[in-house]
């Protein structure tokens, strides 16, 4: 069985959500996204790997900052989801329902990507101010926050600045997500150098329950993050990745970005799904067994 056969009552680029009343079923799919495009190939195993990494870091992350996560076991999924329990198994999540705030919060470590391009252009990353001198890859003298909006499927995030930000949620509420974005970041950041992998930057996702703000949805996934192997780190270069990058620089080879996207070969779905796992493993230190979830 590769689905389900009810109708989500909201879907992503890569997750189906289900509304139960009380709680959401969040189901990490095998659809992979990239120019904010959603491929026609799936990526074997990414929903499973998404979804347990979320796990393992909430669990390690929970005396920083509370989440939102129920349950990933197949034994309490509701009734009317049992008979595909075997699909499931691995790929969900229950969690409390949360009002989610408007923004996402990024934190950066290291200059890549649209951050690099800024700088080059303007010595400022998201109109922070940077010293001068760094190049690509380089290690940021300290975390960066720069928030964006939320985009619908097939619009682009928006950077927004700190005080955009605050306009949007309220000062209180902008200054407790930078400060808990960045603690979150610096805490993941402290575990994932220590198993060998740099985490670049990531974006998070926080919402209310009960007056108190949690972290919510994906954490810290090769979806949600650049994760580089520390052992092959060299500043002044793009650096290789244990995340869907993969997928991009196959993309930009063989597609100029106008009309849909190729089929992806085995080669790099294969090698893709190969990516992701291996960022599970060295992260969290486990064997990945799909049999064990």
């Amino acid at each position: 069985m590769t689905g389900i056969d009810i109708t989500p009552d909201a879907q992503g680029k890569v997750r189906d959500l289900y509304d139960l009343g009380d709680k959401l079923l969040l189901v990490a799919t095998d659809r992979i996204s990239a120019f904010d495009y959603v491929l026609d190939d799936e990526i074997p195993c990414k929903g499973q790997v998404l979804t347990q990494l979320s796990k393992f870091w909430f669990e390690l992350l929970d005396g920083v900052v509370d989440n939102h996560l129920i349950s990933t076991d197949v034994a309490d999924l509701p009734e009317q989801f049992q008979p595909y329990a075997d699909y499931l198994r691995g790929r969900f999540m229950l969690v409390k329902k949360a009002e989610m705030f408007p923004v996402e919060c990024i934190v950066r470590g290291y200059l890549a990507g649209s951050g690099l391009k800024e700088y080059q252009r303007e010595g400022t990353v998201c109109g922070i101010a940077l010293p001068e001198g760094l190049v690509n890859s380089s290690k940021l003298p300290e975390p960066i926050f720069t928030p964006s909006t939320k985009a619908e499927i097939g619009d682009h995030d928006e950077n927004i600045s700190f005080e955009r930000c605050a306009e949007l949620i309220g000062d209180d509420d902008a200054a407790a997500l930078r400060d808990l974005a960045l603690a979150v970041y610096t805490a993941a950041r402290d575990h994932a150098a220590a198993r060998g992998v740099i985490i670049a930057d990531t974006k998070f996702e926080f919402g209310v329950i009960d007056g108190k703000i949690i972290l919510a949805d994906e954490v810290l996934t090769p979806d949600s993050s650049r994760f580089w192997p520390g052992d092959a780190y060299e500043e002044g270069a793009d650096q290789p990745s244990f995340d869907k990058q993969f997928v991009r620089d196959w993309l930009t080879a063989h597609w100029d970005k106008t009309g849909t996207p190729p089929r992806l070969p085995q080669d790099v779905i294969d090698a893709t799904s190969a990516k992701y796992i291996q960022a599970f493993e060295l992260i969290t230190g486990k064997k990945f067994d799909p049999a064990t979830f």
